[in-house]
């Protein structure tokens, strides 16, 4: 059996502000992600260790992979096609809410091709966000709404569960995703209480296994599909923001993390904030979707 690694290391010492939404790229065997405050939209190669930025002209909440190439990207102003290089092509979706308190975070491709993304309220004074589905005809449906910060979307390696964090709230919840899209059965899958611990991004493994990456507590909570705790695994930042599974076997987990308001004692102890950090992994993960817009 191949040894797998049970520590973090970072594979790409970059300081970003606000480091977000890594998704893999199996044609390319390459990572994105994002940088909302910079803002931009990166591709990291691990092989040869170099990034390259991609401007966006304001802030990136998140991205999906575009059937045929290029990418679905979730700006403040609104949802746009995007080519292989960064070029914006086409806004498809005007911005739901007030440009000035709100903007879009997290989304990802759901099962069936479609596009899903939340808003967040960045004042924080009112549970004004929602999350949202975008249709093959590029209307904008809203699924429901009631939080602060959308974040955590996944979905069960059968497509059955999807996942969905309230990060304020410091709560998962798990829906029964119809095929039509239409998430219903809202129950409780996973609450903590420590003070650094909120759930921003998440992801699911092959085993059916929720990984929750902690904002503020350093770690990332590996779930069973029951909501019981498998496992925490620490990494030298204290502001993990997403995690996505890459590699060519699918069993490197890639996290990025954020530098943005940390204090400098903080910074000290751990220098390499705002990186992207990396271990293996005993399960792969699960092959990225492309939305068919």
């Amino acid at each position: 059996m191949t040894a797998v690694s049970t520590a973090f290391s970072c594979v790409l010492d970059i300081g970003a502000s606000l480091g977000e939404c890594p998704l893999w790229s199996i044609d390319e065997q390459v990572l994105y992600w994002i940088d909302i405050n910079a803002p931009s939209l990166n591709r990291f190669d691990p092989a040869r260790g170099d990034n390259a930025a991609m401007p966006m002209p304001e802030s990136i909440g998140c991205y999906a992979f575009r059937e045929g190439g290029g990418f679905v990207v979730a700006l403040r102003g609104g949802i746009w096609l995007c080519d292989a290089n960064g070029r914006l092509e086409r806004r498809i979706v005007d911005a739901p809410y007030d440009t000035a308190s709100y903007r879009f975070n997290d989304g990802r491709c759901d099962p069936q091709g479609r596009f899903v993304v939340g808003t967040m309220n960045e004042k924080r004074d009112a549970d004004g966000g929602a999350l949202y589905r975008v249709e093959r005809d590029g209307s904008l449906s809203r699924l429901f709404g009631g939080m602060t910060i959308s974040n955590g979307l996944a979905w069960s390696p059968d497509g059955r569960t999807m996942y969905h964090a309230d990060t304020p709230a410091r709560t998962v919840t798990a829906f029964d995703y119809a095929a039509t899209g239409a998430p219903r059965g809202a129950r409780t899958f996973a609450r903590w209480t420590g003070e650094g611990e909120r759930p921003d991004g998440g992801t699911v493994d092959s085993a059916g296994h929720y990984w929750a990456a902690l904002y503020g507590g350093g770690k990332l909570s590996q779930l069973a599909a029951d909501g019981s705790l498998v496992a925490e695994h620490p990494l030298p930042a204290m502001c993990p923001t997403m995690c996505a599974f890459g590699g060519p076997d699918l069993r490197t987990l890639y996290v990025t993390t954020a530098r943005q308001k940390r204090e400098a004692a903080e910074l000290a102890r751990f220098p390499q904030t705002g990186g992207i950090f990396a271990m293996r992994v005993e399960a792969p993960g699960l092959r990225e979707g492309r939305v068919r817009l």
